[in-house]
This record gives structure tokens, C-alpha cells and sequence, in this order.
């Protein structure tokens, strides 16, 4: 056996996961290391995947030829898409997933791609020659060599978890960190720091009564994260629970603060400011006498349930007493108790937008290590990630998604422009293009790019060029069919929108608030006809079509404003200016544009700290 690759990445959590299969999937020697095979695609907190924004993150990760998708449809026992009640530049999808099925799936899937070996170890050291990354070395004393190199090691780098006044070093609870691997990088001139982020208690079901809590089912229709033509749902579908706490949990919560690892100094890092502990919470909100924590299975069969909404490193006993006066837990049972973890990561500022290091030629950064959090950022930036490590082995253009492209464009841009202050959590309102960046056309944007890269193969190719002939032919129909006020009027009055005066296209209908090409379709047989045509994923298609027909008008402005900045995102300026020596530029600007160095003048607007003026003074030194 011969320990040189083109490509090794360490960690195998979501990051790690796409950032192999991509490497691998494109033609290079790779490498997956991970300290335990059976943990692959770990679902360290709660077994959910997508979510607001997020779930748009997937399906852009499935559009490029990523596994995210289908392995969560492969494993979801509940489906919703969220925010239906606003339009469709906010829906997202979200699964609850089988925990293990959803680690098997991802284990069989990389087993089974050509080029990509998994090696069960851990990295203690990189090794540098002349500022490149030329390989590492492993606790087991094995030294492989690589081109490039992928760090991907999440919550691991000397983690270390609070649980009350206890400490345990780890990554996750009973397994173990990794201990020198962040001091071999440091030392390079790479800056790091700490972090922190928390998970709730697990609960036996068997002591849960559900009579006291509200039932919050799935939803069973067409929609899935993939858009591949495969089936939508293979397990069995169960219900989540709601339920309140009240001013008896917030009173012991509150008694048991001098044992908190937050208010007594033992935790010293940053948490995330969107996902906080139930400590923090009623912190926050003092006036507030509930919070809404929501029950959640952790797989097909198990008792073991997640209590989303109550991550907590109080003392154990607290935790426990605290729930217990909530009337669906009087007789909890737990598996174990809610814990907060502390971790190193480095600051994303040092990273190109291909991801990678600025410094370290060759060593690329993605998921937790560069200040994220959720398995769907991380996921993210692995196949960006992975993508560039094979570009840099053979040859090729740096990929990288703009902010009208992506979520994951807007996701690693903010990264390596702004810096994280906290974990990095993304949202739809992040997104300054998010009506041209929808769930439902992920596949429209960026399937064809993948393809031309060689990672999305011809099956999937032809899938988006058949849907897209599809959409095209249910829109020119809309826009070309005449619509007769006699024959039409009779059922937009059933509709409850106004009959028509005179005769109009079919689109114009389709554009009130109240008509939608299915109903429609009951009552023009051409339309009918016309949509009949579909013979595969018939209903994703008319959702597409009538989304480009309703939304027509504010898609068009957003993409009119995003081709405008665009143009200042064709003046390059990296390493064309001494910021340090431009006067006219405010100190604060020249700090933050010597530190950051950005590619572009849209990327200098971007920088917290760089004012119209500062780029006002750069346009003009440019020449513009």
C-alpha cells in the first residue's frame, strides 16, 4: 500500500463527506481520514437536515453533483418545506433523518467511488516544504504525502466539553479529540481561535407523555432535496411534538447559573447568537414566561428522542429537575444530559474564495474549522472545497460561486470578507438575491457549470436539460394562448377573482393571486394537453414554470441590480495597491483592506469598516 494521494482530507463529517466524493468523483487520488469509520456523516447534534436557507444550501450542494441530498431523502422520516405562508425566495425544505441510517448511507456511497480510499486514524501534524503542504503524519506514526490537503476536522481540534462544573475532553461526547494538529498549523502564521456551541439532552420516549404536547406531522407530497428522479420517501414518516416550558423550568434554570459553564467563567469562547442555550435564553428574554422546545425522533425505530430548543450545559441535575416541570416530562428519562463543547477554528479571512489558505499553498479549509456551524454550511464549502484541492492537482480555473449564484457563493464570501465574530449560522436575509437564488431552481443555476467541471455526469445533465424544455413549453404556452372572457369567466367567478371584460393571455390569469396552472388546467382542455406532455417529475416542473410566471417581474429586477454590481466585481485589484500608503483612504479602511486583500472592488464594498468613500478613493486609483 502506497500513502500518497493527489488529495487527503481529514475528517469525515459533512464537509469532509463532499469534499472526498468530489475530489474523487473528478479524477483524483484521494483520501478520506477519519478517526472512526463507523461516524461517518455524524450527525453530532440534531438529525435534521436543511431548514431555513440552509435547505437551499442542499439542493445547490445536490445541483452540483453532491450526495447531501439524496442521502438525506434516502434516510428522512419527516419532510416539511417551511415559510409556505411567503413566497417562494423563503421556502425551504427541512428532514428529520434516520441518525444511523443516515451515517450507513454515506459510508456505502463513498465506499463505492473510484480513486477514494477511507484510512481509520488520526492526524496529529501537516507537513510544510518552501510554504506548501506536502503531507501529514497520523498517530498510528504513518506519514502520507498529498498534492493538496482538505481540513475538515469540525468540533475535534482540542475540544473540550462542559457538562456543569465537569469537563471532558473530546470532539463529541465518548469520542476523542485531536490534540497538536491546530499548534502544526499555527505555526505557519495561520491565526486561530476558540468557539463554542452546545446539544440538548436526549430522551427515552417510553417516559415522555405525549398527551400534554401537540403532534406537528410531515408532509407527503412531490417534494424531496433531490433533483434527480428517484423515489420520495423510503422509511417509515413520524411526527414530531411541540410543548412550553414555564416559570417553574425558568426558576430552577435560573438557581442553577452559578454551576453554568457560561456565567461562572469556565467557558470563555463565543456561542452562536441563533441557536442558544436555554440559559441564554431566558437571559435574553427575562419578561418571557415560555419557550418552545420541539420533540424530535432520532431515527425509524428508536426511543431516543432530541429535545430541539433546549441545548444546555447546566449540571445534569439541573437539567433533569428543570424538565421535569414541564408536564410532558413529570417522569423523564434521559440518555444523557445536554453539554456545551469549546473547540479551536481559524479565522476565514486567511482563505481564498476557492477556500484556500492564503498562506499554505495547497491546504484548503471547510465547515467548523473556519468559524461555521450546521452540517449544511459545512457540506457547503466541502465541495467548493474539494472541487478547487482537484483543480489544484490538475490543472484548471478556480471554481468559486458569486452572491447572485449561491447560497454557498453568499455563505464563503461572507467568510472570507467579513470574518466571523461567532459561529456562522446562514439565513435567507444574508442573501441580497435570494428571489434569484430559490430552492426550486438550484438545479438551473448551477447543474450545467458542475457538468462543464466534469462532477455532474450525463444522466443528471439530461434530467435538467429535459426539465428545462419543459418549463420553457408550459411558459411560451401561457404567454401565446388567448383566453375568451365567455368560455373562462364562469370559473374565475368559482375562483373568486374578477371575470374578464375582454380577452387576455393565458399568462395574464395565471399572474392573479387566486389562479394557478393547475386550476387552470380543469377548465382549458389545450392546457391540459399541454401539461399532459410531462411524462417525469411532472408536478416539480409546474411548480418551477408558475413560480417563473408570477415572480417574472421581480426576478427580472433583482437580476437588472445584480448585473450592475456585477461590473465592480470585474475590477480586479488584488495585490495592486499599499493600502498602507493611500492617506485618502480612512485608517480603519487600511487596516481592514491590507489584512483581507480582496480580489475585486465589489469584494472591498463588502468589508465591514470600508466606506462609499474608501471605495470611491479605489475606483479612482483604478482608473474607473
Amino acid at each position: 500500500m502506497e500513502f500518497k494521494y493527489d488529495v487527503i482530507v481529514i475528517g469525515a463529517g459533512h464537509a469532509g463527506c463532499e469534499a472526498a466524493a468530489a475530489a474523487a468523483n473528478l479524477g483524483s487520488k484521494t483520501c478520506l481520514i477519519t478517526m472512526d469509520m463507523n461516524k461517518i456523516g455524524q450527525m453530532s447534534c440534531n438529525p435534521a437536515v436543511g431548514g431555513i436557507a440552509k435547505g437551499q444550501i442542499v439542493r445547490e450542494i445536490d445541483a452540483l453533483g453532491g450526495y447531501m441530498g439524496l442521502v438525506t431523502d434516502q434516510t428522512a422520516i419527516q419532510f416539511r418545506i417551511l415559510n409556505r405562508s411567503k413566497g417562494p425566495a423563503m421556502w425551504s425544505p427541512r428532514a428529520q433523518c434516520d441518525r444511523n441510517k443516515f451515517i450507513w448511507a454515506w459510508r456505502e456511497i463513498l465506499e463505492n467511488i473510484p480513486n477514494l480510499h477511507i484510512w481509520q486514524d488520526t492526524v496529529r501534524e501537516i507537513l510544510i516544504e518552501d510554504g506548501e503542504i506536502v503531507g501529514l503524519t497520523t498517530l498510528l506514526d504513518v506519514t502520507f504525502r498529498a498534492k493538496c490537503i482538505v481540513l475538515t476536522a469540525g468540533t475535534f481540534l482540542n475540544g473540550l466539553m462542559h457538562v456543569g462544573r465537569t469537563q471532558l475532553a473530546g470532539g463529541r461526547m465518548a469520542e476523542p479529540a485531536s490534540y497538536k494538529l491546530t499548534e502544526s498549523i499555527a505555526r505557519h502564521g495561520i491565526e486561530y481561535g476558540r468557539m463554542k456551541t452546545g446539544t440538548p439532552v436526549r430522551i427515552d420516549g417510553r417516559s415522555v407523555h405525549y398527551e400534554y404536547m401537540e403532534t406537528q406531522d410531515g408532509e407527503s407530497d412531490f417534494h424531496k432535496f433531490s433533483f434527480m428522479d428517484t423515489s420520495v420517501r423510503h422509511l417509515k414518516q413520524l411526527p414530531c411534538w411541540t410543548c412550553f416550558t414555564n416559570k417553574e423550568v425558568h426558576r430552577v434554570l435560573r438557581e442553577g447559573l452559578p454551576d453554568s459553564p457560561l456565567f461562572n467563567g469556565q467557558i470563555q469562547s463565543i456561542g452562536p447568537r441563533y441557536c442558544p442555550s436555554i440559559k441564554k435564553k431566558i437571559e435574553t428574554f427575562p419578561d418571557k414566561g415560555q419557550h418552545h422546545p420541539f420533540l424530535e425522533p432520532q431515527g425509524e425505530t428508536t426511543q431516543e428522542l432530541y429535545l430541539n430548543g433546549f441545548s444546555s450545559s447546566l449540571p445534569m441535575n439541573i437539567q433533569i429537575e428543570a424538565l421535569k416541570k414541564v408536564p410532558a416530562f413529570k417522569d423523564l428519562v434521559i440518555y444523557r444530559p445536554g453539554y456545551a463543547i469549546e473547540y479551536d477554528f481559524f479565522d476565514p479571512t486567511q482563505l481564498k474564495h476557492t477556500l484556500e489558505s492564503k498562506k499554505i499553498k495547497n491546504l484548503f479549509f471547510a465547515g467548523q474549522v473556519n468559524g461555521t456551524t450546521g452540517y449544511e454550511e459545512a457540506a457547503g464549502q466541502g465541495i467548493i472545497a474539494g472541487i478547487n484541492a482537484h483543480i489544484n492537482c490538475h490543472g484548471g480555473e478556480p471554481f468559486t460561486l458569486a452572491r447572485d449564484e449561491a447560497y454557498i457563493g453568499v455563505l464563503i464570501d461572507d467568510l472570507v470578507t467579513k470574518g466571523v465574530d461567532e459561529p456562522y449560522r446562514m439565513f435567507t436575509s444574508r442573501a441580497e438575491y435570494r428571489i434569484l437564488l430559490r430552492m426550486d431552481d438550484a438545479d438551473m443555476r448551477l447543474t450545467e457549470k458542475a457538468w462543464k467541471l466534469g462532477l455532474v455526469k450525463s444522466e443528471r445533465y439530461e434530467l435538467l436539460k429535459r426539465k428545462r424544455e419543459a418549463i420553457n413549453s408550459i411558459v411560451e404556452f401561457t404567454r401565446n394562448y388567448s383566453m375568451k372572457p365567455a368560455l373562462i369567466n364562469p370559473a374565475l367567478e368559482k375562483l373568486g377573482t374578477t371575470p374578464l371584460r375582454q380577452g387576455c393571455k393565458l399568462i395574464d390569469l395565471i399572474n392573479r393571486p387566486q389562479v394557478t396552472i393547475e386550476n387552470m388546467a380543469e377548465h382549458v382542455d389545450a392546457f391540459r394537453r399541454e401539461l399532459d406532455k410531462i411524462t417525469e417529475r411532472k408536478e416539480e416542473i409546474i411548480e418551477a414554470a408558475e413560480i417563473l410566471i408570477k415572480y417574472e417581474g421581480y426576478i427580472g429586477r433583482e437580476r437588472i441590480i445584480a448585473d450592475k454590481l456585477a461590473r465592480l466585481e470585474s475590477i480586479k485589484i488584488k495585490g495592486k495597491f499599499d493600502y498602507n500608503s493611500i492617506q485618502s483612504l480612512s485608517t480603519e479602511a487600511r487596516q481592514k483592506l491590507e489584512k483581507i486583500d480582496p480580489e475585486t472592488i465589489a469584494q472591498a464594498s463588502r468589508i465591514p469598516g470600508v466606506s462609499p468613500s474608501d471605495i470611491n478613493v479605489l475606483l479612482v486609483l483604478s482608473g474607473r
